[in-house]
């Protein structure tokens, strides 16, 4: 499935549960539902999440298949769809050190 589905199917999940204006209906909505459309139809699990401050939380999704999409999550459970794409690759992260 594209992207462009994807995102289409988030709208959808997003209008379903009534989301308030047609704007952040086409990127907002429950935390736990966009949560499980993501695993359910594009199999796309938490790779991890940084804090970006105390009511916000950055989470990265992605699959086996290399489909992975960007949320921000806040303390209410609203969760926004900041971006999606394929073609994710998985090195380990490492913080770059001064000097080295």
């Amino acid at each position: 499935m594209t992207r462009f589905l994807m995102a289409t199917t988030l709208a959808a999940v997003a209008m379903t549960i009534g989301a308030g204006s047609a704007n952040a209906a086409a990127q907002c909505a429950a935390r736990a539902d966009i949560i499980k459309a993501l695993g359910d139809k594009f199999h796309e699990t938490e790779a991890g999440r940084g804090l970006i401050n105390p009511n916000v939380v950055l989470e990265i999704f992605v699959s086996d298949q290399g489909s992975w999409t960007v949320l921000a999550s806040d303390t209410k459970g609203q969760s926004c769809v900041l971006s999606v794409g394929e073609g994710w690759d998985s090195p380990t992260i490492r913080a770059a050190m001064p000097g080295a």
